[in-house]
């Protein structure tokens, strides 16, 4: 493997990410600065600026120590992601459900009209089909059926179906959170171990909150 090249454009995301924050930041503080004081932001308005805030800070936060793992090569590397234990990370590689809600991230296609959610099971076989609407964010899966059972505890992935008059027109996995529960070396470098013995390689992981 060529390591030069893997660091070389894991640093290009880490100062593109960075950029992307101090940006944010210069235009939330530019529009308090400058909003109008007899039409203030409100209240709800701005605690959602600062809860984008919190969410880009977090991410530059992980694609920082994500360089430092792809750059480092020892067990220094186990030492920084100990830290993880107990906390939860996104990833599209399948994740343990045991019954209680998951939370999934959902991008959005601009053009679409619709979107499904379709739940896999750990064969690849699909299990569920919800309707959730074009938008994007952050949803909770309580894994229900249409008549209210929920699936049973297992492993599962999650792929996105937009449609547009009826047609597909864009099918792509999405990621989920699931908790560290430990750490281990392998040859192909560090591997996080997740809630119900999943896992995932650390350049699968692409957020961390706690």
């Amino acid at each position: 493997m060529d390591t030069r090249r893997q660091a070389g454009s894991t640093s290009a995301q880490n100062s593109s990410s960075t950029s992307q924050f101090e940006t944010f930041l210069k235009m939330l503080t530019t529009q308090i600065k400058h909003q109008d004081p007899l039409n203030p932001m409100e209240g709800t308005e701005f605690a959602v600026q600062l809860a984008t805030f919190s969410g880009v800070e977090q991410q530059v936060q992980t694609n920082q120590l994500l360089l430092q793992l792809l750059q480092g090569g020892g067990g220094g590397e186990l030492g920084q992601l100990s830290s993880w234990i107990g906390r939860e990370v996104r990833t599209s590689r399948p994740v343990w459900f045991d019954q209680q809600p998951l939370t999934l991230t959902i991008d959005g296609v601009a053009d679409a009209d619709s979107a499904t959610l379709v739940t896999l099971d750990e064969n690849g076989n699909e299990v569920l089909r919800e309707n959730i609407g074009p938008g994007s964010g952050e949803i909770d899966w309580l894994g229900k059926r249409t008549n209210g059972a929920l699936l049973p505890s297992g492993f599962y992935s999650f792929r996105i179906e937009a449609t547009r008059n009826e047609e597909i027109i864009s099918s792509r996995d999405i990621e989920a959170y699931s908790r560290v529960t430990g750490v281990e070396m392998t040859g192909n470098g560090p591997r996080l171990i997740l809630s119900g013995g999943g896992s995932a390689m650390v350049g699968e992981i692409s957020a961390l909150r706690a």
